[in-house]
């Protein structure tokens, strides 16, 4: 078969998955821009087209831009935290002996719980007057999901809890990637254990550090469920992420072109997040000198 030919069997067959795609998530995207252009509150039967109005507010809404600043923070803060302990803990369990199935079914605990049961888990344990925390700390306990800057940060506590573990099977997916070989060589050279994990290992791992900072990027930017389940955004609107905003504004305010304009702006955040760690993640080595 000529190289045309290969080329049109390769078009036929992704055809349909092209297609499925373009109806399940083409489709509601575009609906969405457009009712983003529209104020549309079906309750006091409001329906007019208003153009970019609705993000003209949102630039000026101060809680839409506490939202931004609560989901960039809990981003940014979130996916550190669980790089910075998920690296240890998968060279932990890449150089594991005896037991080592073992080892990472249990590590693998708090991932598999669903994110609602977990948060709902840590809510009991942070209850101020029957929770764990209110048996040990009987004085500070309360505060803890009462005031905004510790409400929060319990919030991306769980988050770490609960996501640590998958970016560790990530990056130890990446460990088992490398060659043996290549410590050996090093060590047999005279290199120390940091030396080869600073000019070795870590290189190296590099695309399973990008990949797992663009999974977790992605997904803690969308982040609901657990600032749900905690604080519901309280106090006030304190802890709101965007996509808490957009809920509230769609489905409890009624306004659903001013919530598609949220709901749109946070997709573009994300593909935004996503091209930026891609662009890292394809970046070409310099060439090497022959």
């Amino acid at each position: 078969m000529s190289a045309r030919g290969e080329r049109r069997l390769g078009a036929a067959l992704v055809a349909p998955a092209g297609a499925a795609l373009a109806l399940v998530a083409l489709g509601p995207l575009l609906a969405t821009a457009w009712l983003s252009l529209r104020h549309r509150v079906p309750v006091l039967g409001e329906d007019r087209f208003v153009g970019l109005a609705n993000y003209g507010a949102l630039a000026h809404d101060a809680r839409f831009l506490g939202a931004l600043a609560n989901t960039a923070y809990f981003t940014a803060l979130a996916v550190a935290l669980e790089l910075v302990l998920a690296l240890p803990l998968a060279l932990a369990l890449h150089h594991a002996g005896r037991g080592r199935g073992g080892i990472r079914a249990a590590v693998l605990v708090p991932w598999i719980l669903p994110t609602v049961v977990a948060a709902k888990l840590w809510a009991l344990l942070l209850q101020p007057d029957l929770g764990l925390l209110a048996r040990i700390w009987p004085d500070g306990a309360g505060a803890v999901l009462t005031r905004p800057r510790l409400a929060l940060h319990a919030a991306i506590f769980v988050d770490v809890w609960k996501t640590t573990p998958f970016v560790a099977l990530l990056l130890l997916a990446g460990l088992q990637a490398i060659p043996e070989d290549l410590a050996r060589a090093a060590r047999v050279d005279g290199a120390s254990a940091l030396r080869v994990f600073r000019s070795i290992t870590l290189p190296l791992l590099r695309p399973a550090i990008l990949l797992a900072l663009l999974f977790r990027s992605l997904d803690a930017f969308r982040v609901f469920d657990v600032v749900f389940v905690l604080t519901e955004g309280g106090p006030g609107h304190t802890t709101e992420p965007l996509s808490l905003y957009a809920y509230r504004t769609l489905l409890r305010a009624g306004s659903f072109g001013l919530g598609a304009a949220i709901s749109l702006v946070t997709f573009l955040c994300v593909v935004a997040i996503g091209l930026a760690w891609l662009s890292a993640l394809g970046e070409r080595r310099p060439a090497e000198a022959p």
